[in-house]
């Protein structure tokens, strides 16, 4: 499939429907192998570009916040910021974890024509009470992307290694990894009161119901249908995340405990002046 810009086929939700953001990767191809193995150094300026964008998205989600809790909506600004904001943090993510070859555009246009990442999603009613407790409501699913971006980049040297050695990424890892990252993708929305639909469906889609009665496949991620050895790399992500989380908890804890320990066994100062 033609790393190409996606033209969706599925209609957009009526007002009462509730909307999950979508994720349209072209299938794996071919990629440089070069470009594989500067990918995270050519991403440095991508990365800066994110983090000074994301700090002004923090401040267009409060004032959205504010908006949305009396409105039921967010105002439009802020809608069509974070919406870019969301597309770009999306591209960088999937370039960074090796799904697509193709340099991610330097702009917010959240569907940029041409690219072979696109984000869909479509902003609307909110419910004011989830608003007001989104950060807590967020808890469990913001547990559940944690455990697998973790698993993800723990094991992401031997993921960039198959990728190098075959000048491409096989399809159970890509299933995974894009899985991953159309579940980040899907709690950064939610975050950022972009849907009020919760994240979900980390193991794939139901190819009968994952869109509604969408005619056919729009991208190699909608629906996204994991094998049964994508799957399972969706748990080993997990399980890693989790063990990784654990061992740098204990690390933490004990470099706490050797500086508390020092500190008491340190010889008390005498002033003999």
């Amino acid at each position: 499939m033609a790393q190409t810009g996606w033209t969706s086929t599925i209609p957009s939700p009526g007002p009462a429907a509730e909307w999950l953001p979508a994720l349209d990767i072209p299938e794996p191809g071919p990629q440089s192998r070069l470009t594989v193995l500067l990918r995270w150094l050519l991403l440095i300026p991508q990365f800066i570009a994110l983090w000074l964008l994301g700090i002004l998205a923090f401040f267009v989600v409060v004032i959205g916040w504010f908006g949305a809790l009396f409105t039921g909506r967010l105002p439009d600004f802020a809608a069509q910021y974070l919406t870019g904001f969301l597309g770009y943090q999306t591209r960088v993510g999937a370039s960074a974890m090796l799904l697509v070859d193709r340099y991610p555009p330097f702009t917010l246009d959240h569907r940029p024509e041409g690219y072979p990442v696109q984000v869909e999603v479509h902003p609307g009613p909110l419910n004011r009470l989830a608003v007001f407790f989104r950060l807590i409501l967020v808890i469990p699913a913001a547990i559940v992307e944690g455990l697998l971006t973790a698993g993800w980049y723990t094991v992401s040297i031997i993921v960039w290694l198959v990728v190098l050695v075959l000048g491409r990424m096989p399809r159970p890892l890509f299933e995974a990894t894009a899985a991953v990252l159309r579940y980040s993708m899907r709690l950064s929305a939610y975050l950022l009161l972009l849907t009020s639909a919760y994240p979900k469906r980390i193991f794939g889609d139901d190819a009968d119901t994952a869109y509604g009665t969408a005619p056919e496949a729009v991208s190699a991620t909608r629906p996204l249908l994991l094998s049964g050895l994508g799957k399972g790399l969706v748990v080993l992500f997990l399980v890693v995340g989790l063990f990784s989380s654990a061992a740098e908890n204990l690390a933490t804890d004990n470099s706490d405990n050797n500086t508390n320990n020092n500190s008491s066994s340190a010889p008390a100062q005498t002033d003999f002046w």
